[in-house]
């Protein structure tokens, strides 16, 4: 066997030189494991930002879950955003606007009022509170109180049980009436009559009072006394993963929630985790040098770098002295490893394991019909969302929430839980399954079926559309995207015309026709959904006489004024729509200044202005590309139509169909640049914009 050459003077010196080698590489090590040890004990940015309460206008010292002011959005639970620019703090609920009174940690109950009943009894929209009930309940300590609207004026057969008041909304006037208890069974037989009377009012809204405040209603019952009640506000239970909250406060964590999982977060002073920190709790001082753990991590990865390091130097020694280095280093060398195989089979049986999620045909269309479409068990779809799991949740709004989920023969589908499972909640179920059953169009969600109406909840169940909202796109979650083009806005445009246009064809109102109501797939096609508010139009008649309902910004303003609803109020709101689709602004907005807070009527302004490119949005090359500018203007066009006061003025929307296929045929083979302008006789068609009662931020809120 070889061996390397003795040499005395290297047998010598290299002993010394391997120890200096060594005490340098350990300084090294020292500082490297310092470092590590640094940065592992300060503390996660979260944790500090979280740990911290906050104010919000008069109330102090809020905390988990909510968020507002200089607290982030992560810090507290979706839903429980708080407004802070006011004395009075405000939270939105289901799209609808409270001023925030009290909150009580101890009890987790907030106390709030409605902002549209802070002055009389007559808001510009009739809205009841709606709770969204895996966040809000209602308190043992509330109290219901119903007012109605629109009521016939040969009164009531018996008005002792009632309080009377004039009412004017829109410049509509009225007669409406309140009472504190919806129990008339003690009058005998004037009951039923009392309650026909009161069914035949135009609208009934359900307010809350605390019951110590309900008293003084019930023994002299003024509008002023139930105002008073009103502006004290009710109360409200919120459940914001409270259990695990109070796990992770234990821990020495602070509450917060994961935007990127969707899902409950602990932030511990190193680092997120999913319900508590690590079992010793963190210091609380400000400034830390060192964490316990990450100093015995650091202590750990020292101390095995100094071993190895003393070990080779010693093997190295030994190997000089003995001659034998080549041997003993090729015997050092570590040996590679390989994959297990007990890996490998367990991946395989995993891929074996999993369920296949191709729909069993045999399995579809079994069960009851409800209105020819198939009743599910409530067992079944709460299985397919995994117990309407939070994280499921794809969006939520006025009526109810909506979960992803996955059916037992494999289908993708979107679950709609209603709210509250009263009457109004019955009839609106009832309304959108007969409407839906019956239409068949390729612009226009499918229904798949629904709970029997005797459930213990309400839920309706359709084809799951992955891509968002049109709104989502525009100005909202997705918004950044990029990838709405001129194209694909006409291209929304023409599917949802083509959708409102076949309702109508088939006697049937929307009647709450928005952005946020038009879903995408992921080619972008158009499904059009939520058909709670719509209406069977009865072929003989020219309009329905109903209270306004729909959302603020989108609703047609003669609605509004006459009460009348037509299918002219669907193209109103699509010309609402159009100008979304031109703008990327969101109809309602009281950032913007407050002559501009509502889009249609900014944009009659912009457009009557000459002014059409200061509304354009700019990602749409306007200003640079010439077919879209034509397109763009045309299309402004179009709209500025739509959205004249008078119906008689406004297009069908199978001419709005027709026109907005035009344009996309006559523009997409333009060839050279001509100046473009919106003209002066299409100017005059809109001589009275839409009337500035829409944009009162007090009556602003959304429906689903």
């Amino acid at each position: 066997m070889n061996s390397l050459p003795f040499n005395p003077l290297f047998v010598k010196m290299r002993p010394h030189l391997l120890l200096a080698m060594s005490w340098f590489i350990l300084f090294i090590t020292i500082i490297f494991v310092c470092g590590f040890t640094l940065v592992f004990s300060a503390d996660d940015e979260r944790y500090l930002i979280c740990r911290n309460l906050f104010d919000c206008g008069n109330i102090k010292g809020i905390g988990y879950p909510f968020s507002g002011s200089n607290r982030p959005d992560y810090c507290g639970y979706p839903g429980f955003g708080l407004n802070c620019s006011n004395q009075i703090p405000e939270i939105t609920i289901t799209q609808s606007t409270y001023k925030v009174l009290a909150i009580n940690n101890q009890s987790r109950t907030i106390n709030v009022a409605r902002t549209d009943y802070r002055e009389n009894l007559c808001p510009t929209l009739l809205l009841n509170t709606t709770l969204n009930p895996s966040l809000l309940n209602y308190t043992t300590d509330d109290h219901n109180i119903t007012i109605y609207y629109g009521c016939p004026a040969q009164g009531p057969p018996t008005s002792h049980l009632l309080t009377q008041f004039p009412c004017s909304i829109n410049t509509t006037e009225m007669t409406g009436y309140f009472t504190a208890t919806d129990d008339f069974s003690f009058l005998g037989n004037l009951a039923s009559n009392l309650i026909r009377y009161l069914e035949s009012c135009d609208n009934s809204v359900k307010v809350q009072v605390r019951q110590s405040a309900l008293e003084p209603i019930i023994a002299n019952a003024t509008v002023a006394k139930l105002l008073g009640a009103l502006n004290q506000g009710f109360g409200l239970v919120w459940n914001a993963n409270d259990t695990l909250c109070d796990t992770c406060n234990s821990s020495g964590g602070q509450c917060g929630y994961d935007q990127t999982t969707k899902a409950f977060a602990c932030y511990c002073a190193d680092q997120p985790r999913d319900f508590n920190c690590l079992p010793s709790p963190p210091s609380q001082s400000t400034k830390k040098i060192s964490n316990p753990d990450s100093l015995k991590i650091g202590l750990s990865i020292a101390g095995t770098v100094v071993g190895v390091f003393l070990g080779c130097w010693i093997m190295t020694i030994i190997q000089r002295k003995r001659r034998k280095a080549a041997l003993l280093k090729s015997k050092d060398l570590p040996i590679a490893a390989t994959p297990s195989r007990k890996g490998l089979a367990t991946s395989t049986n995993l891929s074996q394991t999993t369920p296949s999620l191709t729909p069993s045909k045999s399995d579809i269309g079994k069960g009851s019909t409800y209105f020819g479409v198939r009743v599910f068990s409530y067992n079944e779809l709460e299985e397919a969302t995994n117990c309407f799991d939070s994280s499921k949740e794809l969006g939520d709004g006025g009526f109810g929430t909506v979960y992803y989920g996955v059916l037992r023969d494999g289908r993708v589908v979107a679950v709609k839980r209603l709210y509250e499972s009263n009457m109004r909640r019955a009839e609106q179920f009832m309304n959108e399954i007969e409407i839906l059953a019956h239409l068949r169009h390729m612009n226009l969600v499918e229904l798949y079926g629904c709970t029997s109406r005797h459930s213990r909840e309400l839920l309706l169940v359709y084809e799951y559309i992955p891509n968002g909202t049109v709104a989502d796109h525009l100005h909202g979650r997705q918004s950044n995207s990029g990838l709405l083009t001129w194209p694909f806005r006409l291209s929304i445009a023409i599917e949802t015309a083509s959708a409102l246009a076949y309702l109508h064809a088939s006697d049937v109102i929307h009647r709450d026709v928005k952005t946020n109501n038009i879903l995408l797939d992921n080619d972008f096609h158009v499904k059009v959904a939520d058909f709670g508010l719509s209406r069977l139009f009865p072929t003989d008649v020219t309009h329905v006489s109903t209270a306004p309902q729909g959302t603020p910004g989108y609703v047609d303003p003669e609605y509004y004024q006459c009460y009348q609803l037509t299918d002219k109020s669907d193209v109103y709101s699509f010309g609402v729509v159009l100008i979304e689709l031109i703008s990327a602004l969101e109809a309602v907005d009281t950032n913007r200044h407050r002559h501009d807070i509502n889009l249609s009527i900014m944009a009659v302004k912009k457009i009557q202005n000459h002014a059409l490119n200061e509304l354009v949005d700019p990602f749409l090359g306007f200003d640079k590309d010439f077919v879209v500018r034509k397109m763009v203007t045309s299309v402004a066009e179009l709209a500025f139509r739509c959205l004249q006061q008078q119906r008689e003025m406004r297009p069908t929307m199978e001419e709005v169909l027709e026109i907005l296929r035009r344009i996309e045929k006559e523009n997409y083979g333009a060839e050279k640049a001509d100046e473009l302008d919106i003209r002066e006789d299409d100017v005059g068609l809109l001589k009275h914009p839409p009337p500035p009662l829409q944009l009162s931020p007090d009556s602003m809120s959304d429906q689903f």
